[in-house]
């Protein structure tokens, strides 16, 4: 698949579990340029890292019933936690467009917590104060990145995608050089809504962007763990968009 004479690029989005990511992903998996739609769960340090990218996008069955299309360009992952790191040291820099993007934290938190309630499992993120920790340790760990990377990145703000999806892709799509335009509808992958895979809601599995918010009213985030997230993401946001090359944001 894809002429192996010329090496793929690669898009990486980093991020944080319910900031629309797999929505965005799907968007982009859907492009005929681009390969891949859900998390990896991979670091990459090395050129082996971005090889064996490869070979789980290119080379397996899912792939190939997936994307049947010929002119793959990219290669795209995203990474929504610490414990997962993409470190451009020992990569090439002219060959990797890397997204930035942040929700906003009631809604994130609270979707984080809603989703691991649901689960069969008791799970730490179920609680509010470990879901709060998780964002902010999170959108920390964003933060120190595009300190260290500089102009190397493009910020969008997560709920732009759904309040504003055709203003936010146009402007996504321009940025990544793609030829044609991010189209607000999207294709069903074999593994679309599959759980462990992101987003399992029926409006993932619609195909298409749908621009109501859940409402989590039955969730509860004491006040102060709230408003100390809140403080975070304003203090942190600022240092981001700051550093990036290019942004869309809501103000």
């Amino acid at each position: 698949m894809g002429d192996k004479t010329i090496p793929y690029q690669h898009i990486f989005l980093l991020s944080h579990m319910r900031a629309n990511t797999s929505l965005i992903s799907h968007i982009l998996g859907s492009h005929p340029q681009i390969n891949g739609y859900y998390e990896k769960h991979l670091s990459y340090h090395s050129q082996a890292d971005l090889i064996n990218q490869e070979q789980l996008l290119i080379s397996s069955e899912e792939s190939a019933h997936d994307h049947p299309h010929e002119d793959i360009q990219y290669l795209f992952d995203k990474i929504l936690h610490n414990s997962y790191t993409l470190q451009l040291e020992n990569l090439n820099p002219q060959k990797i467009k890397i997204l930035i993007s942040i929700r906003s934290p009631e809604q994130s938190i609270k979707s984080i917590i809603n989703l691991f309630r649901n689960k069969k499992t008791q799970h730490p993120y179920a609680a509010p104060e470990n879901a709060v920790n998780y964002y902010i340790q999170r959108i920390k760990a964003l933060t120190v990145f595009c300190e260290q990377y500089k102009g190397q990145y493009y910020y969008y703000d997560a709920d732009l995608i759904r309040s504003a999806p055709k203003k936010s892709l146009n402007h996504i799509q321009k940025w990544l050089s793609l030829a044609t335009p991010l189209n607000e509808e999207y294709q069903i992958f074999s593994l679309t809504g599959k759980p462990r895979v992101g987003d399992s809601s029926d409006n993932m599995k619609s195909g298409h962007i749908v621009k109501q918010q859940t409402n989590y009213k039955t969730i509860v985030i004491p006040a102060e763990q709230l408003q100390q997230a809140i403080f975070e993401t304003n203090k942190q946001r600022q240092t981001i968009i700051k550093y990036a090359i290019d942004s869309i944001t809501n103000s």
